[in-house]
């Protein structure tokens, strides 16, 4: 009776413990699954959130490069133009300065050249006067020899060595007489005053001077006035 008894509070207890027990085992149970179940989903979120948030930042960042981009490209431009200004700024005023200096030289020059030339001319004439003073004092000799004396033909030889000394001098400084008579006429060395009928005589050539001419460094001094053949 006594063991019977025992049985069947032992029947009794282990359905109580199976009650008791069993609610506690599925809650945990059902919270390790759903702790499962969620840590993935908040994995993923915070993955997908973290590259929403990179594309984010990327496109902002390439908005702001896009919108920065033109305002520094102007602004280096400007830079750039700024730079080429004053580059070719500096180098107009180095232009000018070698400029105004060669300006300054060649003024320098000139007045320099146009001294010497004076100076050379006055030389020269000079010279040339020193050595017509002889010849001027012959004629003055000739003028008063033949004042006192009335020889003419005294007079006439001492002109004539006065001609002639006067003609050694300019041609000492380069006097050429230009030879005229029997030749062909050339327009550059003859002037032509008069044609005449010359017998014997070809057309164009000069048959007479009127005036004599002179060449100086061979060049023309003064043409020949001459009579032409026609």
């Amino acid at each position: 009776m006594q063991k019977e008894t025992e049985k069947q509070a032992e029947a009794v207890a282990e359905p109580e413990a199976e009650v008791v027990e069993a609610p506690e085992a599925e809650a945990a149970e059902e919270t390790e699954e759903q702790a499962a179940e969620a840590a993935p989903d908040d994995d993923e979120t915070v993955t997908e959130r973290a590259d929403e948030d990179a594309e984010a930042e990327a496109e902002a960042e390439v908005e702001a490069a896009e919108g920065e981009a033109p305002g520094d490209e102007v602004e280096a431009e400007e830079d750039a133009i700024a730079a080429d200004l004053a580059k070719a700024k500096a180098e107009a005023e180095s232009y000018l300065d070698d400029l105004r200096r060669l300006q300054a030289d060649f003024d320098n020059y000139r007045k320099r050249t146009l001294r010497e030339q004076t100076a050379r001319t006055a030389s020269a004439s000079q010279a040339l006067v020193a050595r017509l003073l002889p010849v001027l004092d012959n004629f003055e000799l000739a003028v008063s020899a033949a004042e006192q004396s009335r020889d003419f033909d005294g007079m006439l030889k001492g002109v004539e060595m006065v001609l002639g000394a006067l003609r050694e001098v300019l041609e000492g400084e380069g006097l050429v007489k230009i030879e005229a008579e029997g030749k062909p006429f050339d327009p550059e060395r003859h002037e032509a005053v008069i044609a005449v009928e010359q017998e014997d005589t070809d057309p164009g050539t000069v048959v007479g001077i009127v005036r004599t001419g002179y060449e100086l460094g061979g060049k023309v001094l003064r043409p020949a006035m001459v009579k032409v053949a026609k």
